[in-house]
């Protein structure tokens, strides 16, 4: 996999796929790598596209540098990439912190008025899964404990105690061959303390309210994107980041689609059929109106 500097840091990414598909980038949770994606890149590359997805700073071949991170911090490194990377025009799905880091990309770096040139790589689309506007109370305890786990025992242990949130119980009762396979890789991870602690910072203190009320009362969608293009995906019993986190979130985006799916917070590791039917249903449609 290839590295490139980008905003002072160097990113591990790849970029695979049909050559002429649209291009969609992907942004990984809270300490998951590039690997994320597994089981949606050959639904999407099969529909036509071609992905990038990277490591995020603090996670796999990325760097690690010290300090607290925030989502606009990363969106940062995110634009710096695909200016890198020459790339013109795309659609962007973030998953978890990663829909974190992709709506604080479409704040910073919105295209511009339709009359106009776009300024730098074109959105073409949006799409949030299984994240927030704002952690609230019982999302912020949880975020609050896990920082406490990871410096009393592990990261490896909070990520054991992660598993429990994300997926159902019948995954637990019957495919204990994923499930095991989970937990390995969960013991596995290869994440210093200081690099989760500065991750786990952009989660607690993200809040986009005030900024989607702003573009909600200027009636401007996300990232000025024309209306239906962004989507918000939860499952439909995700306990970690409750759906009603993303149903609010869906409700201060105007023009948004809300849509749920099979599964909790792992909803496309548990269920990916139905999470890139999804999502793939609405790359298409996005790609039907942009031809009317």
């Amino acid at each position: 996999m290839p590295t490139t500097e980008a905003n002072g840091i160097t990113l591990n990414y790849v970029l695979e796929g049909p050559d002429t598909g649209e291009l969609v980038v992907l942004i990984n949770g809270l300490a998951d790598d590039l690997g994320t994606w597994d089981s949606q890149i050959p639904a999407i590359h099969k529909a036509g596209y071609k992905t990038l997805r990277y490591d995020n700073r603090g996670i796999g071949r990325s760097s690690k540098p010290p300090g607290s991170y925030t989502a606009v911090l990363l969106a940062d490194d995110l634009r710096a990439l695909i200016v890198v990377l020459k790339v013109e025009a795309f659609h962007l799905m973030g998953v978890s912190m990663g829909g974190m880091i992709a709506q604080s990309y479409a704040l910073k770096y919105p295209n511009g008025p339709p009359s106009l040139p776009t300024n730098g790589p074109k959105l073409l689309s949006l799409s949030l899964c299984c994240t927030y506007a704002q952690p609230t109370t019982f999302c912020s305890r949880m975020f609050d404990l896990w920082a406490d786990m990871a410096r009393r025992m592990s990261v490896q242990d909070v990520m054991r105690d992660v598993t429990l949130w994300a997926f159902t119980v019948p995954f637990f009762r019957t495919r204990t061959d994923e499930l095991q396979e989970v937990e390995e890789a969960m013991a596995k991870l290869d994440m210093p303390l200081d690099a989760y602690l500065a991750q786990l910072n952009v989660i607690q203190k993200f809040d986009t309210t005030s900024a989607l009320d702003s573009l909600r009362a200027a009636e401007q969608t996300l990232g000025r994107l024309p209306p239906n293009r962004v989507l918000v995906l939860a499952g439909k019993v995700d306990i970690l980041i409750p759906v009603m986190l993303s149903r609010e979130l869906a409700e201060k985006i105007e023009g948004s689609q809300f849509v749920t799916v099979k599964g909790g917070h792992g909803c496309m590791w548990e269920f990916p059929n139905d999470f890139n039917k999804a999502y793939i249903g609405f790359l298409t449609e996005v790609g039907k109106e942009s031809k009317t």
